[in-house]
């Protein structure tokens, strides 16, 4: 039987719940920045009404099954002593079936992965907003020194950063709202896109529906951070937090595709949507949140690197590195070696790429890769709590065709970019492989050795 954690009875507070949209909804938060941009990079030459409602039905769609149902309802209860994420959930199951490392080390690679690229992406496209307000800004300088303040300021603590971010977070949310309202209101058709038909006619019928696809389970980037994050929030913060998140989401996808149908033009000739929706006198103030916003999107990552490797060095899948705990509250360290290595890694993705809709593909396929890892080591989860076995077949299923065909999608796309997370995943797997190869190895020489040698054993 499953053992709940003290979180699972913990209160609710109002600054729970506001240090939770700081630390946990950064990255999924900001994901309207590129989503609705990226999916009109891979349409046809002309915006139809087809494409928009449908491409947004998308969206919905794939954040209730992926976001809501699989990681809010279901995943968060796997939780190891109030800790979540791939590693936690492995060290739940590792006792059924011999060969789960290897799945766990595939998906906590894609997920470090994920921690670098979602950065890059957040803050390049931040930057690329600021563009529409200065057009001679350089964006290379400008999200370079805002990737060294954000990791220069990891040593004092997601409590401290949680508490700071939290309120403008909830300012962000609130804007995502209203701008969108504002567009369904002028629009009120687009709410058709809550009809899955859409989706399913768009999906059938579009001519690139693999790179549109692609393109759409950008929505879903922070949902395994989500899950990571459990051990720095809890899991009633984290749902009760998750049903302001989505409306606010929601309501700017819905936004977003009212303005695109309203201002009809070749795919070629948008800018970013997401500052489509701002009003002229208010778009300052809007890139301004947006890039403070990607801040603490790119912290949320930040904060679940911390949490995979942490549990790494627990799993002996990861060297012992020095972890401190700049705080009192659970669950809130940082790892100096960790930072800087991501510093590093977030520099050379950034410089390597330049443009947000460069990294768009390798993102995608690290959080697709870590998606349908936790599927599998979820399954033997539910399993070993004793589910109904009609229960587990439904989830082995829906996340298997789900994810199956998000990952087909995004493999498409593999040289415009999906190689980096090959590359970043590869070199962390292969340092986790060596690692427990090691560990293996000398544990079972402990055992050939130590029956012949009585006397070195303690009485």
């Amino acid at each position: 039987m499953k053992i709940k954690s003290a979180q699972a009875y913990s209160p609710l507070t109002t600054s729970g719940l506001i240090i939770t949209l700081g630390i946990v909804f950064g990255a999924i938060g900001t994901s309207p920045l590129y989503v609705m941009k990226a999916i009109l990079g891979v349409s046809a030459s002309h915006v139809t009404h087809s494409l928009v409602i449908g491409a947004v039905s998308c969206i919905i769609w794939t954040l209730t099954l992926q976001a809501t149902i699989k990681y809010i309802y279901i995943i968060l209860r796997a939780d190891n002593r109030g800790e979540g994420g791939i590693l936690s959930l492995y060290a739940l199951v590792r006792k059924r079936k011999k060969g789960l490392f290897a799945i766990a080390i595939i998906g906590a690679s894609a997920l470090l992965a994920d921690c670098i690229l979602m950065p890059s992406i957040t803050i390049v496209s931040a930057v690329e907003g600021l563009q529409l307000q200065y057009p001679g800004i350089g964006i290379l300088p400008v999200a370079l020194l805002i990737v060294t303040a954000i990791f220069l300021i990891q040593q004092f603590g997601t409590a401290t950063l949680g508490s700071s971010f939290g309120p403008i977070m909830l300012l962000w949310f609130i804007m995502l709202g209203v701008l969108g309202l504002i567009q369904i209101v002028q629009l009120p058709i687009i709410l058709k896109a809550f009809n899955p038909y859409y989706a399913v006619q768009l999906i059938v019928n579009h001519p690139h529906s693999l790179l549109l696809l692609g393109a759409v389970f950008l929505c879903t980037t922070g949902a395994e951070a989500i899950y990571t994050d459990l051990g720095h929030c809890g899991i009633r913060d984290i749902r009760a937090s998750w049903i302001f998140v989505k409306t606010a989401l929601l309501l700017n996808y819905l936004g977003q595709g009212a303005w695109i149908l309203l201002h009809p033009q070749p795919a070629g000739n948008y800018e970013n949507p997401f500052f489509g929706i701002m009003p002229w006198w208010f778009l300052p103030f809007g890139v301004l949140l947006s890039t403070v916003a990607a801040i603490i999107a790119s912290q949320s990552l930040i904060s679940a690197s911390y949490t995979i490797i942490s549990e790494a060095i627990q799993l002996s899948l990861w060297p012992k590195v020095k972890i401190s705990y700049p705080t009192t509250q659970k669950g809130q360290m940082y790892i100096s070696s960790v930072n800087w290595l991501l510093f590093a890694a977030v520099i050379f993705v950034i410089l390597i790429f330049q443009r947000s809709g460069n990294i768009e593909a390798a993102y995608v396929l690290s959080i697709t890769v870590t998606m349908l890892m936790t599927s599998v080591l979820m399954t033997y989860f539910m399993q070993r709590i004793k589910r109904r076995k009609v229960s587990i077949l439904i989830f082995v299923a829906g996340s298997l065709a789900l994810e199956g065909t998000f990952l087909v999608a995004n493999l498409a796309d593999f040289f415009n970019g999906g190689w980096v997370t090959l590359l970043i995943g590869g070199l962390t797997a292969f340092v986790m492989y060596a690692i427990e190869g090691g560990t293996l190895k000398t544990s079972l020489l402990v055992t050939r050795i130590l029956p012949a040698t009585p006397k070195l054993l303690p009485t």
